[in-house]
């Protein structure tokens, strides 16, 4: 058994990040950070998608249709909260996203010190209330240290075949720990806070961390990739964060861990 993994902010995992290989080529300190640089074919991806290193506004012009976000659903106020299971915003269609402007970076930003605040990896948009398809993650899950990451719009066009166990965890299920079996190493396409089309692979820890924010984007939750034995262990567990949500807002738990029969195929990156 590997080493446990707490999603977003597992704290034996620290020596294990602190050792990853990068998940992009980086500059070292001092050093000119190496440009942006857009996808093609076998080439390796520098620096492109990290914090911060957007000079200019790279906007596409709005689209009319329903697939990519509107302003209103860009819209947030600070401080972000982290959504907790089982709030539907949790299982609500993620847009894509068309325009990168300051707002994007505003949103990005304050990710991150909500990620960090909590002793986070990584946070996806719809776990601070704005369904759209971003994500931000840092590996080494300490505030200047190792890589920042950004993702927009991403996608999964090929996964590793060989798949490893880990003990996940998420901000959006406080105190439930389980092991979740996931690809080794998975290749993604995405866009980068400024636009840019990026495309990488990613493996070991940074790829935990990417697949469980990823999921998050389709509406997929780590418990939906247990299997029935580990999904027995935390299903009481859940039923409380049911029952917590609805003595705090009134509603009935729009799910019920009752309901959950088994695994969601580890290879379908889909909803």
């Amino acid at each position: 058994m590997a080493a446990g993994l707490r999603l977003h902010l597992c704290p034996r995992l620290r020596a294990f990040a602190a050792a990853s290989r990068p998940l992009f080529a980086t500059a070292h300190s001092g050093a000119i950070p190496l440009p942006l640089r857009r996808a093609g074919p076998a080439m390796p991806l520098a620096a492109c998608a990290r914090r911060g290193l957007s000079s200019s506004t790279a906007a596409a012009p709005p689209a009319e249709d329903d697939d990519f976000a509107t302003a209103a659903d860009l819209r947030f106020e600070p401080p972000l909260q982290v959504v907790k299971y089982p709030d539907p915003i949790l299982r609500a269609r993620n847009k894509r996203v068309n325009t990168f402007d300051t707002n994007l970076r505003t949103l990005a930003d304050e990710m991150f010190d909500v990620m960090y605040k909590t002793d986070g990896m990584g946070l996806s948009a719809p776990q601070v209330g704005v369904n759209v398809q971003l994500m931000v993650f840092n590996p080494a899950g300490v505030k200047g240290e190792g890589e920042e990451i950004v993702l927009v719009n991403p996608v999964v066009y090929k996964s590793a075949k060989r798949l490893l166990p880990f003990e996940e965890g998420c901000l959006s299920f406080p105190g439930i720990y389980a092991n979740v079996m996931r690809p080794e190493s998975v290749k993604i396409e995405a866009q980068d806070i400024t636009g840019a089309k990026i495309k990488v692979k990613l493996s070991g820890l940074p790829a935990r961390v990417f697949q469980h924010e990823f999921d998050h984007l389709l509406g997929i939750l780590f418990f939906d990739r247990m299997t029935m034995d580990v999904l027995e262990s935390v299903r009481e567990e859940l039923k409380n964060l049911e029952k917590k949500y609805e003595e705090t807002t009134g509603l009935t738990s729009p799910e019920t861990a009752d309901n959950y029969k088994g695994t969601k195929d580890v290879f379908s990156f889909s909803r």
